[in-house]
């Protein structure tokens, strides 16, 4: 399976939008959200280079228009809270990026996109990094997540951090999913009755509502593909260790992941690209079933041998001596370029449904 159908094999894509029957109708503050989309909302990451490289947009013009979506639907109007944290220094970062491409410098792939990331992932600024629990209120790391230094090393814009179920969703069974002590209730954008499954519920909500193109959640079990799946977004749960845990908040090491949510499946390969590297800081590449470096609770591990070369998305088995993950990237660039594995006739001639119970379990009380 190439393609399309080959990253969408691993992830989450649904649609919600106008779902009736037993979600009831979508209301008229959420459609305010989805309807005539046209400005920074419906930009992809391609998109978004273009105007960058083209001169139309600046890094300022873009982070500011996210910020401005931001303001105008995350705690004012539908007020669906996906955002439990904004960067203060987002913009002042982006007229560094804009100096550095009048230059004819770019740092990587990335640079200049703006990214939410979830909030159980560590990153040494002004932001704080809680897993949502008022438990650890304050708390600002005092080194990057290895996710989110590739983040940075891409050019990328963290713009802020995303509401989670509290703990990533280990903080009880009886919680709603969406709701932390710190952040509150996250919504989802088609359905602002209902919550939009979690744990990564705010990095869901954030892409559903055009905040930003990618966001970055976490999955142990189902909290990257459930949300993507309530709100309608593509989200990828990858091969546990493909992209270090480091830095991330844990629950389970066997089977904690970071993962790619966007409005699309180009957008999310595009991200997984600048994400998945090989870590000597994430042991899980090595089998060893220790912990990650940096993880609370974790320990260092020994460095990881470097490899040659990167196994493809489209390859359902690696060979006994084939490489299971890409070397780190220097300079910025991904070693493994996943959108290459593509097909935009992957789909063509498949039967898409609407799974009309998607947009919740129930009611919010």
């Amino acid at each position: 399976m190439k393609g399309a159908a080959a990253i969408a094999g691993v992830g989450a894509v649904s649609a919600t939008a106008g779902a009736r029957g037993d979600v009831g109708q979508m209301s008229d503050r959420a459609a305010s959200i989805q309807g005539g989309a046209s400005g920074i909302e419906a930009m992809s990451v391609a998109d978004l280079q273009e105007a960058l490289a083209s001169g139309q947009m600046t890094v300022r013009q873009i982070v500011q228009a996210c910020l401005d979506r931001i303001a105008a639907f995350d705690k004012t109007g539908p007020a669906i809270n996906a955002v439990i944290e904004l960067n203060p220094e987002a913009l002042a970062i982006a007229d560094e990026l804009d100096a550095e491409m009048a230059q004819g410098n770019s740092r990587g792939p990335f640079h200049g996109i703006p990214v939410l990331i979830k909030d159980n992932i560590a990153t040494a600024d002004q932001m704080q990094t809680t897993a949502g629990s008022l438990a650890l209120d304050g708390l600002k790391p005092l080194r990057d997540a290895e996710l989110a230094e590739l983040l940075r090393t891409s050019g990328a814009v963290i713009l802020g951090k995303t509401n989670l179920s509290e703990w990533a969703n280990i903080r009880s069974f009886q919680s709603t999913s969406g709701w932390s002590g710190r952040g509150g209730q996250t919504l989802n954008p088609y359905a602002l009755d209902r919550n939009p499954s979690g744990s990564s519920s705010g990095s869901a909500a954030a892409v559903a509502a055009g905040y930003v193109p990618v966001t970055v959640g976490t999955e142990t079990n189902g909290s990257i593909v459930s949300p993507a799946g309530h709100c309608g977004v593509v989200g990828i749960k990858p091969t546990v260790g493909l992209i270090s845990r480091a830095g991330v908040i844990p629950i389970s090491h066997t089977q904690d992941t970071a993962g790619p949510m966007a409005r699309s499946v180009a957008d999310a390969a595009a991200l997984l690209s600048v994400l998945a590297i090989q870590s000597s800081q994430d042991p899980a590449q090595e089998g060893s079933g220790s912990q990650p470096a940096g993880a609370v609770g974790g320990a260092a591990t020994p460095s990881v041998a470097p490899v040659a070369t990167p196994v493809s998305v489209a390859s359902p088995v690696a060979d006994a001596d084939s490489p299971r993950y890409p070397p780190k990237p220097e300079g910025g660039v991904p070693v493994v370029d996943y959108t290459t594995e593509l097909d935009p006739a992957g789909l063509q001639g498949a039967r898409i449904g609407v799974l009309r119970s998607a947009a919740g379990f129930s009611p919010l009380a």
